[in-house]
């Protein structure tokens, strides 16, 4: 027989409960979760223990860098599944933190097992006595009249008056609850890890961006853009709905090596060049590019935008021109070549010559850090909070950790959406890392069959819990295919499904609602005459805009919860694959949302559109009603097979808000 000798013990032994598989965790709990103010938390864990006794187990949560813990009751999710669950509300901005904790409830095991035993008449004077030592066990643990009480009670269960009077004082409600209000804990397990959650602002969840380049806002075709321009074309923003403004680089843009129209690599003089181009002799990340105006126009510019309840996003691309200032004072901060040169940026065959990226395998990479940080502080001085990061996947993801929880640290209200069109798992880091929202592969999904694939994977997998995306039909960089067959269909099409998939969206304006759509050649992406490379002016008067429509899904979409998030986000069954269709609803479930889009551009298409009548809490045995939030128009439904016909040269799609239940005689007073 071999003898197995155990050299030491560590821990407390005593400790049964088992916790394993708590959620939400990001990679075991390496990195938070994100909600914003007023949203909630459900965890789950499981939990068990050896053998038949009862076990009992709670949610302890805080705010970081407070002492206080809230603790939740869990509950069981079902019997036999070992799974409970508990919530707690996110009420302020910045980071909380959860554990779970689990024990084994003595006194419930003896309750549960004591009705057992009264029910089949097997009860005796000891089973009393043992709840009488469990109940004297809580007084111990309580405090005032409560432990006055459970003595009482306990003297009650030792007296020897017979089964018939001691089983109701034993099994009364008040007796059990106050017992469990004060649990014997001295063997309780907690979870090894503290779960973190990231707590945004609800503009994080919810919000409309759009984008226009500063330098193509003057009155006066041919001039440049000021500060004092930008607040005029406000007021235009605001009355089309968005609620954050977005600029691109408002710093000096380089002179050598400056691009030309189109991209071209020879520049003649009159042209203005890339604002992604950072840094000349006027000044570096922190200057303003003289042409817009100075400082103070600027801050009057945040000033007036907040009074129209704007939030300013502002792009930060870490990337230098040749004549930064950076090159000059921190060379070693960027890549040399064997020929002394410094290394510009390429994306081969694409070439950047005006671009220096940093080196952020420098030996002074620390030095480097904290001045890229000061370029976050700089700008969150003057009063800005959102940053859109161009590129962030070119850059150390360490640096991205760091720097972005440096910043919200000290500002929680700071917000970083990433830029960065590339593999799935890259973008998934970078939000794992910080970053608050995302772009996405929404622009390039034109089918409903990879739409409804994609976009299910970002509302219904565990990768919600990280990743906020954010759909945008164009950028300045991206004018895609299905763009470039230009007309008001294509146009209305991507934004509705944009505006309506996602709660946070954006656009680029005004090339979007004037249907800008010619490539700078077949087979690109590049808009011809693009304004990365020269200052456009805009009719924003254009007859054909699509601005009353902008105006009025914006509005939708604040009127009804149900399109402030994405999680509810469910498609459904329609025969005519050009018919996507899908519901979003509200918390609470009082708003429901379901769209259709018609996802060809040219022809009138039609169908029946199914529901899970159960699923969505509709009722089968009366009608409910559509009311098409778009037009106005109402649609009595019947049963789950309802027929839609979309003409995409009049309206691509409808809002539909579904009115559960038709009324009937009952529900009236004059019925009483």
């Amino acid at each position: 027989m071999t003898l197995i000798r155990i050299s030491g013990i560590q821990g407390e032994g005593r400790k049964r409960v088992i916790i394993e598989g708590i959620s939400p965790a990001v990679d075991g709990g390496r990195f938070p979760v994100k909600r914003t103010v007023g949203d909630q938390v459900r965890v789950e864990a499981d939990i068990f223990t050896d053998g038949h006794d009862a076990i009992a187990a709670s949610l302890l949560a805080h705010r970081e860098g407070h002492d206080e813990w809230v603790e939740i009751p869990m509950r069981a999710l079902g019997s036999g599944t070992d799974r409970w669950t508990a919530s707690f509300r996110m009420g302020e901005l910045g980071r909380y933190g959860f554990k779970v904790q689990g024990w084994v409830d003595h006194f419930e095991t003896w309750y549960r097992d004591l009705l057992k035993r009264i029910k089949a008449e097997s009860d005796a004077a000891v089973d009393y006595l043992i709840g009488a030592d469990l109940v004297d066990a809580a007084a111990e643990r309580a405090i005032g009249a409560d432990a006055i009480w459970l003595r009482g009670r306990a003297e009650v269960l030792r007296s020897a008056k017979g089964l018939s009077k001691l089983r109701v004082p034993a099994t009364d409600a008040k007796l059990y609850e106050l017992v469990l209000r004060y649990p014997d804990k001295r063997f309780a397990t907690e979870s090894e890890l503290e779960y973190a959650v990231v707590v945004d602002p609800v503009i994080a969840r919810f919000s409309a961006w759009y984008e226009f380049f500063p330098r193509s806002t003057a009155e006066d075709a041919g001039r440049h853009g000021t500060f004092a321009d930008c607040e005029k074309r406000l007021p235009y923003i605001a009355d089309l709905g968005f609620n954050v403004v977005y600029l691109p680089p408002i710093h000096p843009i380089g002179v050598n090596f400056r691009k030309g129209r189109n991209n071209n690599p020879e520049s003649e003089p009159d042209d203005c060049g890339s604002p992604w181009a950072i840094g000349s002799a006027q000044g570096g990340h922190k200057a303003i590019h003289p042409e817009l105006g100075t400082l103070a126009d600027f801050r009057r510019f945040v000033e007036k935008a907040r009074e129209l309840d704007l939030s300013l996003a502002l792009d930060i691309a870490f990337q230098v021109a040749p004549d930064h200032p950076y090159v000059r004072e921190h060379e070693n901060w960027f890549r040399k070549r064997p020929d002394g040169t410094i290394q510009y940026a390429e994306n081969p065959p694409k070439k950047y010559q005006d671009i220096y990226p940093f080196d952020f395998e420098s030996e002074d990479w620390k030095g480097m850090w904290e001045e890229l940080k000061s370029i976050f502080d700089y700008w969150i001085a003057q009063g800005v909070t959102i940053f859109r990061v161009d590129n962030p996947h070119t850059k150390a993801f360490p640096f991205w950790e760091w720097v972005i929880g440096e910043i919200k640290s000290a500002h929680p209200e700071a917000l970083f959406l990433a830029e960065a069109f590339t593999r799935p798992k890259i973008m998934y880091r970078l939000a794992k890392l910080g970053f608050s929202q995302s772009y996405t592969y929404f622009p390039w999904r034109n089918a409903k069959g990879e739409t409804t694939a994609y976009l299910t994977e970002l509302a219904q997998t565990p990768a919600r819990e990280f990743f906020r995306p954010n759909q945008w039909p164009n950028t300045p960089d991206i004018l895609t295919e299905f763009l470039q067959i230009g007309g008001r269909a294509v146009f209305g099409i991507r934004f509705l499904l944009a505006a309506t998939l996602g709660a946070n969206y954006g656009i680029y304006g005004p090339a979007f609602e004037l249907m800008e759509h010619v490539p700078v050649r077949r087979g690109s992406e590049e808009y011809l005459d693009s304004e990365k490379y020269e200052i456009r002016h805009w009719d924003l008067a254009e007859a054909d805009s699509l601005r009353p429509l902008i105006a009025r899904v914006n509005a939708i979409r604040k009127e009804n919860t149900a399109l402030q998030s994405d999680w509810s986000l469910k498609f459904h069954f329609t025969e005519n694959d050009q018919l996507i269709c899908y519901t979003k609803e509200s918390e609470d479930r009082a708003n429901l949302i379901l769209t259709v889009v018609n996802l060809d551009p040219h022809h009138t298409q039609s169908g029946f559109v199914t529901l899970p009548l159960e699923e969505l809490e509709i009722p089968r045995d009366r009608g409910y009603e559509a009311e098409d939030l778009l037009t106005g128009a109402r649609y009595l439904w019947n049963g789950p097979r309802n027929y839609v016909e979309l003409n995409p040269t009049k309206l691509p799609g409808h809002i539909l808000r579904i009115h559960r239940r038709m009324k009937i005689e009952t529900d009236f007073d004059y019925f009483l």
